[in-house]
């Protein structure tokens, strides 16, 4: 039922609705050498990036790699 009434909401205010994969890495992906550090677990708040040594904090590049994806879905990129 929350799906249906998101769904009527977003058309009526004529937005598109993204889904995206359930296991796509958006956290554990790096942002710019794009390299994804599988090792990464929930309770690590900051990622080292293994190829540049640059300490990256994970929810902002979660949110970054969650609007990129979600701009490419909508061939925005």
């Amino acid at each position: 039922m929350l799906k249906t009434f998101r769904r009527y909401k977003l058309t009526e205010q004529g937005k598109q609705r993204v889904v995206m994969d359930k296991w796509f890495p958006s956290s554990k992906r790096r942002r710019f050498c794009h390299h994804e550090n599988k090792e990464l677990t929930l309770a690590d708040r900051v990622g080292v990036c293994l190829h540049g040594g640059t300490e990256l904090d994970r929810d902002e590049h979660a949110a970054i790699h969650i609007k990129n994806e979600g701009c490419r879905i909508l061939g925005l990129a």
